[in-house]
């Protein structure tokens, strides 16, 4: 207390000298007027916590995380709509290119001409008469004859190959007919078939298949009945199991 006291005493004293005209007013009076003014305690440790407090509010606000806002049912149902048109479409694509031969056949034939060299997929509404070589899968809705190379699957209504290299798997919706001279390395699915050259893979067949003198055949045979010709090479099993007659029925079941 003895600080403020003698700073009271300074300051009464500067006031003094500066304002001469005021010696009415007694030097204690002032001291009063100073003392009630300087003379409150402060608290120092409370503000100091108040102001703690006021940091922690702010802080807190500034970091509070934003709430999402809340998905309407609307939305919800806005999406999902979007999503299932988007899988529509996506695979009304996927068939149109994997399908081609559930369409008609059109009434034109594109010609592949020797000595050409094709590489990637190729479709036609119509049929094919590749003469060249074709890297990648052929469709076709109509025939499609080969005399020349195919390195990828084959798809078609009728399917004929002469002199021709295959590898790949040949599926047809008609009759497969392999010419001798043709080579053919891949599975083979028809309705019906004739085998002159050489097939390396498994022939399954809804009908009958007819294995010809100059067959050379490495797989097994399904169909509905099968001819082999005097000369034929099969390594493999052959099986009628598409036949009409009940073969465990004759034999008895046991």
């Amino acid at each position: 207390m003895g600080l403020f006291k003698d700073f009271k005493e300074d300051f009464a004293q500067a006031v003094n000298e500066l304002t001469p005209g005021s010696d009415d007013m007694d030097i204690a009076e002032k001291d009063d007027l100073i003392v009630d003014t300087l003379g409150e305690d402060v608290d120092v440790q409370s503000e100091l916590s108040k102001l703690d407090g006021l940091l922690e509010q702010v802080s807190a606000t500034e970091t509070k995380p934003q709430q999402e806002k809340p998905v309407t049912i609307a939305e919800v149902k806005e999406t999902e709509l979007v999503n299932s048109v988007r899988k529509t479409e996506k695979e009304e694509r996927k068939m149109d290119n994997v399908n081609v031969n559930n369409g008609a056949i059109a009434d034109e034939t594109s010609i592949i001409t020797k000595g050409t060299t094709l590489t990637g997929d190729i479709t036609s509404a119509g049929s094919f008469d590749i003469q060249g070589t074709i890297n990648g899968n052929v469709s076709c809705n109509g025939k499609m004859v080969v005399t020349g190379t195919i390195n990828g699957n084959s798809s078609s209504s009728e399917f004929f190959a002469d002199v021709a290299k295959i590898e790949g798997e040949v599926v047809s919706t008609g009759t497969v007919k392999v010419g001798a001279g043709s080579v053919i390395i891949g599975n083979i699915s028809a309705t019906s078939a004739v085998i002159a050259g050489a097939v390396k893979g498994d022939i399954d067949v809804q009908g009958p298949v007819v294995i010809d003198t100059s067959a050379v055949i490495m797989g097994n045979i399904k169909s509905r009945s099968v001819q082999i010709n005097n000369g034929a090479v099969i390594e493999g099993f052959c099986s009628q199991c598409y036949a009409e007659i009940d073969v465990e029925g004759i034999f008895g079941n046991k």
